[in-house]
């Protein structure tokens, strides 16, 4: 019955039009800030070029990963999906790079959040403004879901592509040469990093079969669109410096108030507004990757590969309360290092991995269990998979060329949390 659950599992309340709008609210933030720091890197020619093969990459991955949250509708996502096709250790890595996207992308959120309200209250601390968000949306989250807020980004668009400038898109368009594209490809990706979250609560989806494609597809053309208006808009209102560094010559987390500002100025209401709409639209990517972390973490808990605590039902909210919490607390330690960027690509990494997983899982699927009941089918296979799994591979090894401490730290975490995996056995799992 619709709404109602057995103990253990979630509530079904999804509908297809709310998984549109988790779908899309999961990278809504993308558009807003971080992927203006691709623009320092790889300046507009760079950031372009990243984007354009990284939009490739998300359209051949979404519909494969539709495939195989349509046929294995589980909170855990790719977790389960590895752990069908390759095994337990598989099904670990998959799905701690899972967590470790889920629960490193919210703090870089909650940062800009911070930056978004510090625009109208200077005197208070970005930090402090993180927190609290963070705070308040693990609440929420543990109380229920139901939908997040889509705030489109059209208004921006048809405030500033009137100033919009042919030759403020060619100006110093690759200041870093070849590298630079490389160099800018977490940002590129941080355009639509999260969409895969649409699986995650598959389990929470009235008819996940049927409703699942409908919220991928409707969610990735969407923000593909959203992701071009945004970017020729921004960039052409005065080229790629004047929404990267604020008047203080400071790399900002706001880019389109810059924009913005340029065309009418800081104290028009329109600028208030979209100051305003931005605030929501990053409210709703956070909103939801907090609630995607927290299946992910309920789903290892629930099957043994974590301790059986994060696998816990709330009694009376129907959520998983004690895998939320856990997230936040590791979430907020990394809030309080200010560092967006790098807290974007250790993200990115996770991503990275689990696309990778992902794909192998899915060519391996379809050999393995060809009879597998598959509600959706994805396009254009094999060449598909085989696309995202190339290009997302070459994506993290330029990125751990780009930065090695980075992916030296992401690389210890994934070895570390797999050391404590098999050193010390949950009661579930230590016959596997």
């Amino acid at each position: 019955m619709e709404g109602t659950r057995h103990e253990g599992t979630l509530r079904r309340t999804l509908t297809p039009l709310m998984l549109w709008g988790l779908g899309t609210g999961y990278v809504i933030s993308g558009m807003y800030f971080g992927w203006n720091l691709g623009l320092e890197k790889g300046g507009t020619l760079g950031l372009a070029i990243a984007t354009g093969g990284i939009i490739l990459m998300y359209l051949a991955f979404t519909f494969s990963y539709a495939e195989l949250a349509c046929a294995i509708p589980k909170a855990g996502g790719v977790f389960d999906y590895a752990h069908r096709a390759m095994g337990c250790d598989a099904a670990f890595v998959a799905g701690m790079a899972q967590h470790i996207e889920f629960v490193f992308a919210p703090p870089a959120i909650a940062l800009s959040i911070g930056a978004y309200f510090n625009l109208f209250m200077p005197d208070v601390p970005v930090i402090g403004i993180a927190m609290a968000s963070y705070l308040l949306f693990t609440g929420l989250n543990i109380y229920g879901v139901k939908t997040a807020a889509i705030f489109e980004l059209l208004l921006f668009a048809g405030i500033v592509m009137p100033s919009f400038k042919l030759e403020n898109l060619t100006a110093n368009p690759l200041p870093n040469g070849v590298a630079g594209i490389f160099a800018a490809i977490p940002f590129a990706i941080w355009f639509f990093l999260g969409i895969e979250g649409v699986a995650n609560v598959a389990e929470e989806a009235i008819d996940p079969q049927r409703t699942i494609i409908k919220g991928f597809g409707s969610a990735i053309i969407t923000l593909v669109i959203l992701c071009m208006l945004t970017f020729a808009g921004a960039v052409g209102v005065a080229g790629w410096e004047a929404i990267v560094y604020n008047a203080e010559g400071v790399t900002s987390d706001s880019p389109l108030p810059l924009a913005l500002g340029r065309v009418v100025g800081v104290t028009h209401p329109m600028y208030h507004l979209l100051i305003t709409v931005g605030i929501f639209g990053l409210v709703a990517s956070f909103h939801g990757l907090i609630l995607a972390g927290g299946r992910s973490t309920f789903e290892f808990g629930r099957t043994g590969f974590a301790p059986a605590w994060f696998g816990r039902i709330h009694p009376r909210f129907g959520t998983p309360a004690n895998a939320l919490l856990a997230n936040t607390v590791v979430g907020m330690a990394a809030l309080l290092t200010g560092k967006t960027a790098e807290i974007i690509t250790i993200a990115v990494f996770g991503a990275l991995t689990l696309y990778v997983m992902a794909m192998i899982t899915m060519i391996r699927l379809r050999k393995q269990e060809p009879e597998l009941e598959r509600p959706f089918k994805a396009p254009f296979f094999p060449i598909a998979p085989w696309l995202a799994l190339l290009i997302a591979g070459i994506s993290f090894l330029a990125m751990a060329v780009q930065d090695m401490t980075l992916a030296g730290i992401f690389l210890s975490l994934m070895a570390g949390s797999w050391m404590l995996f098999r050193i010390f056995p949950t009661e579930k799992n230590k016959h596997i």
